[in-house]
């Protein structure tokens, strides 16, 4: 019988308590190695981790998830103050790569634990919502954008395009100190609605499917387990807890009459689900934590064995999407980051 093919590995649900990057770099830096001391080879952060600046109402580095910020917008108009929001906004994010990632990249050396990261990147003008993927080798190896921003945040964030859409594919130290490959990738928040995005990620063969988010509703887990079921992958979803304490005073809640520090932002929700949709750990609610649990790498040919998207289960001949307009050809699409970016994109 073949060695087991078993990965250990974490979902960080957390927040921040600290006032400047290199306070939210210690944190990072502690959770990954709390990871690490239960075992994992692999640690995913949430979405636009953020820390709060005491002078400015603004977020610090490695960038944030500005909730209920309205940023002075409204159809047909924005204030000066939202313009001067946005700039703190714009200079605490981070270049990618850069003097921050770096240092992620070197808590990444010192604990061993591969790390996918939310932050908020800074290229030109642009701030892009973004997860990072830093080996403890070889450092930063790769970045996802999210390619459609969520409603309100399409204010503050550009589109990724077909360029940062990878599935990586890295080598683990098994739970038998053996080495083992895994395939991953990551999907953030809302991204995780749109199909053609998923099956392109399971055309690539993602076993591990990354999905860092804020989203801390109940119908989220649904979510999760219906993509575990959908790819036979393992989804791990990091969500952020967040309380009112943790951003600067002053920041727009959701009732300004009633402000109370524990108040909740966002309620968390982290969880890993496994191929066949069970649930290995999760979902963590109302606290910060770190949630572990081991991936048996089989378990997603053990899935495939019924079904599998791209593979026996799918038709292309009778599924691929015809876009007809009276006195056009048929434009039949094949491949999402092809058709739609014009790129050409292959598990790495």
């Amino acid at each position: 019988m073949s060695t087991p093919k078993v990965l250990r590995a974490s979902v960080v649900q957390a927040c921040t308590d600290a006032y400047s990057l290199p306070k939210t770099l210690e944190k990072l830096e502690r959770l990954t190695f709390e990871a690490r001391d239960a075992g994992a080879k692999l640690a995913v952060f949430p979405e636009a981790l953020y820390v709060r600046s005491p002078k400015l109402p603004i977020y610090i580095s490695i960038g944030g998830y500005p909730k209920m910020s309205t940023f002075g917008t409204v159809v047909g108009d924005r204030t000066l103050e939202g313009r001067d929001e946005f700039v703190r906004y714009h200079s605490a994010a981070i270049e990618v790569p850069g003097p921050a990632v770096s240092r992620i990249a070197e808590i990444s050396q010192e604990s061993g634990v591969f790390l996918v990261v939310g932050v908020i990147e800074r290229d030109g003008g642009t701030l892009y919502c973004t997860a990072i993927f830093v080996d403890p080798k070889d450092g930063f190896v790769g970045k996802h954008r999210k390619l459609v921003p969520t409603a309100s945040e399409r204010l503050i964030w550009g589109q990724g395009d077909g360029s940062t859409i990878p599935v990586l594919e890295r080598s683990f130290q098994s739970n038998n100190n053996g080495e083992v490959k895994a395939k991953l990738s990551a999907t953030i928040c809302w991204e995780n609605y749109m199909p053609l995005l998923r099956n392109h990620y399971y055309s690539l063969g993602t076993q591990i499917y990354c999905a860092p988010t804020v989203d801390a509703r109940p119908v989220w887990q649904n979510t999760m387990t219906h993509i575990a079921l959908e790819g036979r992958c393992f989804v791990l979803s990091a969500c952020q807890f967040a309380q009112e304490k943790d951003y600067p005073e002053g920041h727009a809640v959701a009732d300004a009459n009633a402000r109370n520090d524990d108040n909740i932002m966002i309620a968390g929700g982290s969880v890993i689900v496994n191929p066949l949709g069970k649930v290995l750990a999760g979902p963590l609610l109302g606290k910060e934590g770190i949630l572990t649990a081991d991936l048996d790498l089989d378990d997603c040919i053990r899935g495939k064995f019924d079904l599998d998207v791209t593979g026996h289960y799918a038709r292309p001949d009778g599924e691929a999407t015809f876009l007809m307009h009276e006195g056009s050809s048929a434009l039949i699409i094949f491949d999402y980051a092809t058709l739609v970016f014009g790129f050409q994109v292959k598990a790495q």
